[in-house]
């Protein structure tokens, strides 16, 4: 029995530092005005393909359903916000800003770090082609990440245009510049070599290939990125942390102008998270020409990230006291007494079964409760109860009407 090859179970312990790095994201997505939304786990086939380019395509999980209507599981999260757009354009706000957060799925090879299932945190703006907006998206990364508690962040900026302008001249009909693109977006993954091999094996010469990658490392940043970087600072990214990198190219084939990609020094490697701007898409999709910006966070590599550097702070477990039950004389006490512990707001888990004392502490041990009510007959008849304390392990006969304020 096990699950199918890169999908995963998450067990309680797993899922605290999950809930605790999603905690700390949600809380600055808030703060920044998005609005939650979600939508369908399947779309039709026709509203995911053709938007991410060919080799993306190929990694979309799709079937026939018994009305042999074309279904595919989401890819990611932007195309099916841009469905919602379309869909509901009458009924949303101009400016339309929202956060997501939903399981992807992408039919690639399991590796480290890349699963066929996997969470991501989108957040967009729609309706905005203002540079502000791309630089809220920007300021609200950042905060996002730094909440968690990432001791340096770093964000490598760039626009799709100078990828456009400075890459097209050495396209060719076998070659064309989105595939260019797509292999320049690996050399932080791939390095030069990398990056140069796999170009000549798409066809390109490899002097054609070291020359579009010499000229396109040596660009400058557009007006409008500058734009956005001095916006972005003024919004409170530190300027050490806007990085531009002309080789930045976000593979997707759907973005338009300023891209970017987070990463986080002490954790070298793949990129945390990446996103830009895409004017075009919603409009492709059958909506009005809406404007829009935003990110997708790897939130599965945040939270491996966070474990490896000791960021998330978390109990073993959200009960905060055990209940145990005496024998068969005590029970209705027991029940009583998990009753107003809960009404009280107090997380209070009753054990559920009459055995031995001595397995229900054990039991409250291995779990991490850290405390432990015991009311015997003896406490029962004086109006008291005993309060185990499993940390300091020390114990106390308390009346019962002071246990709440001694657990709060």
């Amino acid at each position: 029995m096990q699950t199918p090859k890169g999908f995963r179970d998450f067990l309680p312990p797993q899922m605290r530092g999950r809930q605790f790095v999603a905690q700390k994201v949600k809380e600055v997505f808030e703060r920044f005005g998005f609005e939650p939304l979600e939508t369908p786990t399947l779309e039709y086939a026709s509203v995911l393909l053709g938007k991410y380019g060919k080799e993306a395509d190929k990694l979309v999980f799709r079937f026939t359903d018994r009305g042999e209507r074309e279904l595919a599981l989401r890819y990611d999260q932007t195309v099916p916000t841009a469905r919602v757009l379309s869909q509901y354009q009458n009924e949303l706000p101009k400016f339309f800003r929202r956060y997501q957060i939903q399981n992807v799925y992408r039919a690639e090879k399991p590796q480290k770090g890349r699963y066929r299932e996997f969470t991501q945190y989108d957040i967009d703006i729609f309706g905005s082609s203002s540079p502000l907006a791309d630089s809220e998206i920007i300021a609200c990364t950042y905060y996002a990440f730094k909440n968690v508690g990432y001791p340096r962040i770093q964000i490598k900026i760039n626009d799709r245009k100078i990828l456009f302008d400075t890459l097209s001249q050495f396209a060719t009909s076998e070659v064309p510049l989105m595939s260019i693109i797509q292999t320049i977006d690996k050399l932080d993954r791939i390095d030069r070599d990398g990056v140069l091999e796999e170009l000549q094996k798409k066809g390109l010469p490899l002097e054609t290939a070291t020359d579009a990658l010499d000229t396109i490392q040596k660009v400058k940043p557009t007006d409008n990125l500058e734009t956005i970087m001095s916006y972005s600072i003024s919004l409170g990214v530190p300027k050490n942390v806007l990085l531009f990198d002309p080789t930045i190219a976000r593979g997707l084939d759907y973005y338009t102008g300023m891209i970017f990609e987070v990463f986080i020094p002490d954790l070298p490697g793949n990129s945390f998270g990446g996103g830009g701007r895409y004017d075009n898409l919603i409009k492709l999709l059958g909506g009005a020409d809406t404007p829009a910006v935003g990110i997708a966070f790897g939130f599965d590599r945040m939270v491996e990230g966070a474990e490896e550097l000791g960021l998330i702070q978390t109990d073993s477990t959200a009960t905060s006291v055990l209940v145990t039950v005496f024998n068969e004389q005590t029970l209705n006490t027991s029940l009583s007494l998990s009753k107003e512990l809960r009404e009280r707001g107090i997380n209070a888990e009753m054990f559920p079964a009459i055995v031995k004392l001595e397995k229900q502490l054990k039991y409250a041990d291995k779990k991490g409760i850290p405390f432990v009510v015991i009311q015997g007959p003896e406490e029962v008849a004086n109006n008291k109860i005993q309060l185990k304390d499993m940390r300091a392990r020390t114990s106390k006969v308390i009346p019962v009407d002071k246990l709440i304020s001694e657990l709060t």
